[in-house]
């Protein structure tokens, strides 16, 4: 009898069990079957999300909207400023349609677009500079020329005066102002008192076009600083590898600016530069010489070397305390990519031919051969 009762007991163990089972399975099938139809639902909503930020924003909409595409603008800065506007639909599908066709080379300026185009549309206007108009005034400002070059230029085509420009860059309360809008860019390193001019080096030589005839002072400095501003976040990450502050970096892309004509040489010169900094030597280059006497000169005079400056890198060492011209994109790539060398002199010879040596005692011999062999 108790034998039969235990065999009914685990009968009906066996049977709850196998019931319980038969849940859980149920459950997990169900869990599954649901996770499936969720990834599903996913895939074709993200599909049609896709599908549709890629039409137009309305097909049927051909009204003109005018757009600035300021210059310096990166494709993400671009697609923002298209989806503000109601041009596209979504900044992040447009950002990763050009990515994804390699669409590249976006011109600054004003446009006119309308709701009705197309990705592709506004990728060719984009790309072919197709502007409402064309600029009233275009301005180039070449690589390697000082503030108060660059303030010459600008006179020479609008209603402001150099001086007016150059009271205007080193105006406390704006440049201030100007930290705070540009902070990628600019920091309170610009308000030394010791800078001759505090945006000096930070305008961005290239060329500029403008709508009307006479720009705002604050406009034409402004373009100049976005410019910059666009250069620097693409490096930004190089620059704080190598230990620098932007003014740092600016300031030493402006030395090789004026050292060297070519981009290796730029490199190779950045090199030399930084081991004389390691070993705690002067880095003595008659750039900043000349910047100091605020004069062009063929040739540099013992006597000059005397000048007492900031910028005098023959009475001081390290990088001088500031730019001392603009600078093309290539002399910050080489300040921040340096040709590794042992090297702690170079010099040119009149045709522009750079010779470097290890030691004083080569520099010297290298010296009395290229520079000095027609005074003997």
């Amino acid at each position: 009898m108790s034998d039969s009762k235990d065999k009914q007991k685990y009968m009906d163990r066996m049977k709850e069990r196998n019931e319980e089972r038969s849940t859980v399975r149920k459950i997990v099938a169900i869990v599954l079957i649901s996770l499936a139809a969720l990834l599903i639902i996913s895939v074709i909503v993200g599909f049609l999300y896709i599908r549709s930020s890629l039409q137009p924003v309305d097909p049927q909409d051909n009204s003109q909207i005018k757009v600035e595409i300021p210059i310096g603008s990166s494709t993400s800065q671009i697609a923002t400023i298209l989806e503000d506007n109601g041009v596209i639909k979504n900044e992040l599908i447009f950002r990763l349609y050009t990515k994804f066709n390699n669409e590249t080379g976006f011109q600054a300026g004003n446009y006119q677009f309308t709701a009705s185009m197309t990705h592709d549309e506004i990728i060719d206007s984009l790309k072919e500079g197709k502007l409402i108009k064309e600029p009233a005034v275009t301005i180039t400002i070449p690589e390697g020329r000082n503030m108060e070059q660059i303030a010459e230029l600008y006179a020479k085509e609008f209603d402001f005066t150099k001086e007016e420009f150059l009271e205007k860059v080193n105006n406390e309360d704006y440049l201030n102002e100007l930290i705070e809008k540009y902070p990628e860019l600019l920091s309170e390193d610009i308000l030394n008192e010791d800078l001759r001019y505090a945006l000096e080096g930070y305008l961005f030589s290239t060329t500029y076009q403008y709508e009307v005839e006479n720009p705002e002072l604050e406009e034409v400095i402004e373009d100049m600083l976005q410019a910059t501003q666009e250069v620097i976040v693409q490096h930004k990450e190089q620059i704080e590898e190598r230990d620098l502050t932007v003014h740092e970096a600016l300031t030493m892309a402006s030395l090789l600016e004026n050292e060297a004509r070519t981009a290796e040489s730029r490199k190779r010169i950045a090199g030399v530069f930084y081991n004389r900094i390691e070993e705690d030597m002067m880095l003595q280059t008659d750039p900043t010489v000349l910047y100091a006497l605020g004069e062009h000169k063929d040739r540099v005079l013992y006597e000059d070397l005397e000048v007492d400056s900031p910028y005098n890198t023959y009475q001081n060492k390290g990088l001088p305390v500031g730019p001392i011209s603009s600078f093309n994109r290539n002399s910050l790539e080489a300040a921040l990519n340096p040709v590794e060398s042992e090297y702690l002199y170079f010099l040119a010879d009149q045709e522009g031919e750079i010779y470097y040596s290890e030691t004083l005692k080569e520099h010297n011999k290298l010296k009395k051969e290229h520079i000095n062999k027609d005074d003997e």
